[in-house]
This record gives C-alpha cells, structure tokens and sequence, in this order.
C-alpha cells in the first residue's frame, strides 16, 4: 500500500518492472493499493469521442484492456500483479477469463461486508449495484493486461470520489448507466476499513 496520491506514470512504470521481474522469477507476486490524483486514463479499447471534457484532467493511454476510465482521490485502485502459470486459489493456470471473474467475485464479497450488493451483467465488465430508484450503477471497474502470464493493471472500487469528475468521460464506454461510491449509498466506511475488507477476502478468492 502506498500512501497519499501516486502518480499515474509512476505507477505504470512500476507495475511493468515488477511484472518483468515475477516472470523472472527475481520478485514476489504483489497486490499494490494506491490511490491517483484526478485524472482519465484510455485502455486499449478508448474511443477519442468518449473523452467530453479533454481539457478537465490529465489524460493518460495505457496498456489494459477497455475504456476511458476516471481516477482520482476516495478511489481505491488495487494493481494485481500475479503468475498466472501458478496456482492460485480454484482459478485455472493461464486463463484469463477466470482470473477477471475472481477479480469481480471478490470486490463483490468485499462490497457484502457494508450491505451493498455487487453484481455483474452480461457484456458490461465490472461491478453494478442497483440503486433505490431502480437504475444501475458501476461501482467498479475491472482493466487488466497479461504479459508473458503475468498481470498487472486491476480494478477501481469507488469509496468516496466525486463523482462528478466522472462526466467528462463515457466510463467504460456505456452512456445509459450512471457510477457510484459507497458514500453514495449511505455507506459509512473509511479506506483503512475498506482495505481491511479487500484483505479480508483475498484468500478465499486467490488462495
């Protein structure tokens, strides 16, 4: 876990050099919490319409799969760096479709520590809840990349950010949903209470 802001490119630059070197075999796999300051980031998928307010915050393009994606202060990013040639938990060696879907199972199990129900939805990646008015909502996103069976990059789970940051861009391309934060949803929970929960719940997904 780092503490205060980290800074996009610094991240990217040692979440590479650590994914290098566990392929190595010279590091250890590591789960690396940060937090950024505000800005947007284009996976490889990012459409340049998608990004309505270009001059808002930095923009940054990155290696993970997916969409323009929002970053910024009450976001709690997990980078995931792990051998997929390895075993871990029940997942299957190199697949890397299992390992997105223990991703989304344990933001999930860790969202049902505060009463707040995480789902996923067929062609829509990452974590929704429904919201009292019926809506649904995206509560975290899910960017990975795998190289040479290694991943990094990971997942984005909304504490308390503003939310309103999230309008310069199409998050994650889909424009009928709306985001939202635990905050949001009444849930009274520090980040040191929800790192607790992620770490809570680490083992029954990953081993």
């Amino acid at each position: 876990m780092s503490p205060g802001l980290t800074p996009y490119d610094e991240a990217v630059t040692r979440m590479q050099a650590r994914a290098a070197a566990i392929h190595a075999g010279t590091a250890e796999e590591l789960v690396w919490l940060v937090e950024h300051p505000p800005l947007y980031t284009a996976g490889t998928s990012a459409k340049l319409e998608d990004l309505t307010a270009p001059d808002r915050f930095p923009t940054h393009k990155t290696s993970r799969g997916g969409q323009w994606t929002y970053h910024g202060p009450g976001q709690r990013i997990a980078y995931v760096m792990l051998d997929l040639t390895r075993k871990h938990g029940d997942l299957p060696q190199r697949d890397v479709h299992s390992y997105v879907n223990a991703l989304e199972r344990w933001v999930i199990a860790t969202l049902a520590d505060f009463g707040v129900k995480g789902e996923i939805r067929q062609g829509r990646v990452g974590i929704w809840v429904v919201m009292p008015d019926g809506s649904e909502a995206k509560i975290g996103a899910i960017g990975v990349r795998v190289t040479r069976w290694v991943t990094w990059h990971g997942l984005a789970l909304n504490l308390a950010p503003d939310l309103t940051h999230f309008g310069g861009i199409v998050p994650c391309g889909i424009r009928e949903h709306g985001v939202t934060s635990l905050h949001d949803l009444g849930v009274d929970v520090t980040m040191d209470g929800l790192d607790a929960a992620l770490k809570r719940h680490w083992d029954g997904i990953f081993g």
